[in-house]
């Protein structure tokens, strides 16, 4: 299949090396600054272009692995309306295409990306949706190639599920910066951590429910400890009040797992 890719970050670099993989023909790279456009079309010794009017009209499929907030103006500036057109966003609805263009869906990869962290395409759980049936089995032949995780979802779940990525992943890794500081004001590498935190993600993941598998303070309601902890955040009055909400979070959570 020839496709056109419109983005030159991690997911857009990702993408096109998994798709190039799988027997695809990447044709072209379009992004707004050529620097990007370059280094990706040469890693995968394609063509590349930063104009809207210079763009491969005849490709197959149309991917804009580019940041949400840009892809309405992009789209509105795509010199077709018949082609097969996909976002990669979770957070934006299909009906993003619906006013310009007649064939498109969405691609969702669910995973984080960045250029030099390898990923492994075929455990990455992909999420689709199309405005018409044909366009669906199109995608899903696509994404099989890539993923043996392949869902259908709508725009609506689709956010619900980007909504739980951003607390499961990019909330609980501002928590690890947290917690790397503290230990290195205490003298202590972070890796120390380390066995620790990747219990509590397998713990988690096996459980079936997180909150069935949870430790700590909060969860046995050990105010005394908690109180220690409440007084050694004093020079970090943002942290205090996270540890307080996070305490009453696991609380409520607990409540809730027993009734």
């Amino acid at each position: 299949m020839r496709i056109v890719m419109t983005g030159a970050g991690n997911l857009a670099t990702h993408l096109s090396k998994a798709l190039q993989d799988a027997g695809n023909d990447v044709c072209q790279i379009f992004s707004r600054t050529e620097k990007s456009a370059m280094r990706l079309a040469r890693m995968l010794k394609t063509v590349y272009t930063t104009n809207f009017d210079r763009m491969i009209r005849d490709a197959d499929l149309y991917i804009v692995a580019i940041s949400d907030d840009a892809i309405a103006k992009a789209v509105s500036k795509l010199p077709f309306t018949e082609s097969l057109v996909v976002h990669t966003a979770g957070s934006i609805s299909i009906n993003v295409f619906a006013d310009k263009m007649h064939n498109y869906g969405v691609l969702y990869p669910l995973q984080s990306f960045s250029k030099d962290c390898h990923v492994n395409f075929s455990e990455i759980p992909l999420f689709l949706e199309a405005n018409t049936a044909e366009n669906l089995t199109t995608l899903r032949s696509i994404a099989t190639s890539l993923s043996a995780k392949v869902y259908e979802l709508t725009s609506e779940k689709r956010l619900s599920l980007h909504l739980a990525a951003v607390f499961g992943a990019n909330f609980a890794n501002s928590l690890y910066a947290v917690a790397a500081q503290i230990v290195q004001e205490a003298g202590l590498p972070f890796d120390v951590l380390a066995p620790l935190l990747q219990q509590t993600v397998d713990k988690a993941i096996a459980s079936g429910h997180p909150a069935q598998v949870q430790t700590g303070p909060a969860a046995r309601n050990n105010q005394q400890v908690m109180q220690k902890h409440l007084e050694m955040l004093h020079t970090h009055p943002d942290w205090r009040q996270l540890y307080r909400q996070l305490s009453d979070c696991i609380q409520n959570q607990q409540n809730a797992v027993r009734f």
